[in-house]
């Protein structure tokens, strides 16, 4: 095994951009990234985010700026997302499968002055522009697309970077409509890395999948949990399950994370003996993983540790539970994260006794800065740690920033963690999390719909899938013409993630509860049924 260095002889890496650049130095000829048949080594990488950077430079790209980078899996993608940190910008990752009218909502949002994507949308960006009066300058990620000729000097930034600076913006959905911003430091970023790594294990003689979206938290920290310690990701857009499993068997992968619809997928596949031979640990994240998918991957990868995830992009992660746990105890989430502490709360501050059930709040590193220019929602979320608790830390830690996580989770005696429910109205699917107010404002932008209200009905393989209860010019009759034209209107407008699985026409206007709004509640209730 290749350990990671100590830092007796330096500083250890605490702005995004250090991450490669301190592998390239400690392992400069090991892999850094694949895909397909592209290796590019930690040297590589680093030549290549120094390109990118002289560009963004030759762009006029100021300290703070927005730069947003569709995270389509390629190398030159990941050369282009660091380069933006190395030059003081703020990365903003744009998920590959939301559609144009999405990917305006995030530029328009925080004010974007750069965009690159991939050649293949170009002829989209045009509307971007002109929607989008911050966006100076776009470009494609090819290999002859960043700056090689400029003779910019490569240390030519203003000022210096602070790990408390903002490094990232990542985009969620919110539960009162468009996606929100979640504004993340270096120091989140790099904290977030340490603590995976750790207890994962993580080393330079590791290969990573990257099944997830790189603009997903989760996906994202693949690349920099891999930096820290030198190890190989493996960069994969898989149609099928089993594209995944030929990738884990052609790589030689060694460490796998995916959300449970992924899972569920995998494990209802044949797998050949390469695909495990290396494989040391899966992860999952995004949701709970149902037991039977749970016993099925146990099956087809019997000496590999599996890791149950959970937290939430305003804190990264929260708690994991140890391989070593998962037959006692399959149904919990875990204990909190190295350098990570995670509380359980009464609505008035106070801590909750065994079993009681209380909002999951996180302290430490790991807590996000807030959301973007949104002072209210992040008033709601972000608080001060209560003051009630300040006797079990000094004084001076009472104004520290925590997140309350909106979910609602039960201590047992020992101290582990259990899910119990979202507070919010936010939909859990196929490990994303989904507005109901943003479905609805999709479905009345169609013509004949009068109202609508989205809720989660259960799946064991996706969590929740979304039915959308619609009062409409037709009534009730629907001869299922008007459920067709409703829902290739949403696949033309939203990923396939946000399309209802069901659609419930009614005669009558939607009930409302005593505030005037949606009575969800209700729908959720008949949901379970």
């Amino acid at each position: 095994m290749t350990l990671a260095p100590d830092f007796r002889g330096g500083l250890p890496p605490v702005l995004l951009h250090d991450l490669p650049a301190r592998a390239a130095q400690c392992w400069p000829a090991q892999v850094a990234l694949a895909s397909g048949d592209t290796r590019w080594e930690y040297a590589a990488l680093q030549a290549r985010i120094a390109s990118w950077a002289q560009g963004l430079r030759a762009w006029g790209l100021k300290a703070g700026e927005r730069v947003a980078v569709v995270a389509d899996k390629h190398p030159e993608t990941v050369a282009a997302m660091f380069a933006v940190s190395r030059v003081q910008g703020v990365l903003v990752p744009v998920n590959p499968l939301l559609k144009l009218a999405q990917v305006q909502h995030i530029l328009s949002d925080c004010g974007v002055a750069v965009l690159i994507g991939p050649a293949h949308r170009q002829s989209s960006w045009a509307a971007l522009r002109e929607c989008c009066p911050a966006l100076r300058h776009v470009a494609h990620t090819s290999a002859d697309t960043a700056c090689t000729t400029h003779q910019v000097a490569d240390d030519e930034a203003t000022g210096r970077a602070l790990e408390t600076d903002l490094a990232a913006i990542f985009y969620t959905s919110g539960s009162t409509g468009l996606p929100k911003g979640v504004m993340l430091s270096h120091r989140n970023l790099l904290a977030g890395a340490g603590s995976v790594a750790a207890y994962l294990g993580n080393h330079a003689d590791d290969v990573l999948l990257a099944a997830l979206p790189l603009s997903f938290d989760a996906g994202f920290s693949q690349l920099t949990t891999a930096f820290l310690v030198g190890a190989q990701v493996v960069l994969l857009n898989y149609l099928l399950p089993m594209d995944v499993v030929r990738a884990m068997a052609r790589y030689r992968v060694t460490g796998l994370t995916a959300v449970p619809p992924l899972y569920a997928q995998l494990s209802s596949v044949d797998w050949p003996p390469e695909a495990v031979q290396r494989l040391r640990y899966w992860a999952n994240t995004g949701g709970r993983l149902p037991r039977s998918v749970l016993s099925a991957m146990q099956a087809r990868a019997p000496s590999a540790s599996p890791y149950l995830m959970f937290g939430l992009t305003e804190a990264f992660r929260a708690t994991f539970l140890p391989p070593q746990e998962v037959l006692r105890r399959p149904d919990s989430i875990g204990k909190a994260i190295p350098n990570a502490e995670v509380l359980v709360l009464r609505d008035d501050g106070s801590l909750c006794d065994v079993d009681e059930p209380g909002e999951l709040v996180q302290r430490g590193p790991l807590v996000a800065l807030g959301y973007w220019q949104r002072p209210e929602a992040t008033a709601e979320r972000f608080k001060p740690l209560p003051i009630g608790l300040s006797g079990m830390r000094p004084v001076a830690v009472a104004q520290e920033m925590v997140v309350f996580s909106g979910d609602t989770v039960r201590r047992d005696a020992e101290g582990f963690l259990y899910f119990v429910g979202r507070r919010d109205e936010m939909i859990k699917t196929s490990g994303y999390r989904v507005s109901p107010t943003e479905v609805e404002e999709v479905a009345m932008a169609h013509a004949g719909i009068r109202e609508a209200v989205a809720v989660p009905v259960a799946d064991e393989a996706l969590g929740s899938v979304i039915r959308l209860v619609v009062h409409g010019e037709c009534g009730a009759d629907d001869n299922g013409a008007q459920t067709a034209a409703l829902l290739s209107h949403f696949r033309q407008q939203v990923p396939a993630y946000m399309v209802p699985r069901e659609v419930l026409w009614v005669a009558s206007p939607l009930p409302r509860n005593p505030n005037g709004k949606f009575d969800r509640q209700r729908w959720r209730d008949d949901a379970r049924l």
